[in-house]
């Protein structure tokens, strides 16, 4: 979802997922898409949410400090806020999940 700030992206963390990546799309039953990642760390006093944060500002170009988690703090399910340039991190995280898409097939 573009904001005037950036870019506010729903994911579905694995933590303790064995690496850290970024992988693809996933559609929720009530058909939103999310974004899938997993990461090495585990759920524990926020370890992968801090991983997911670096993942997420070093796969998209930014700095840690412009990725902030807004939502899902104990969930899988997350809401994590980008801060930038709103149309190029959105045409990045595009061009990022359709790579990703691409290196499964």
């Amino acid at each position: 979802m573009l904001t005037p700030g950036g870019v506010i992206v729903d994911v579905r963390l694995t933590p303790r997922g064995g690496r850290d990546a970024i992988e693809g799309m996933a559609h929720r039953a009530d058909g939103r898409a999310v974004v899938k990642a997993r990461v090495r760390a585990a759920a524990f006093e926020g370890g992968a949410n801090a991983a997911l944060c670096r993942l997420l500002a070093a796969a998209l170009g930014v700095a840690p400090r412009q990725v902030t988690l807004v939502a899902g703090a104990t969930a899988r399910e997350k809401r994590v806020q980008i801060s930038g340039d709103a149309a190029r991190l959105a045409a990045a995280l595009t061009r990022l999940i359709n790579m990703d898409a691409k290196t499964e097939s």
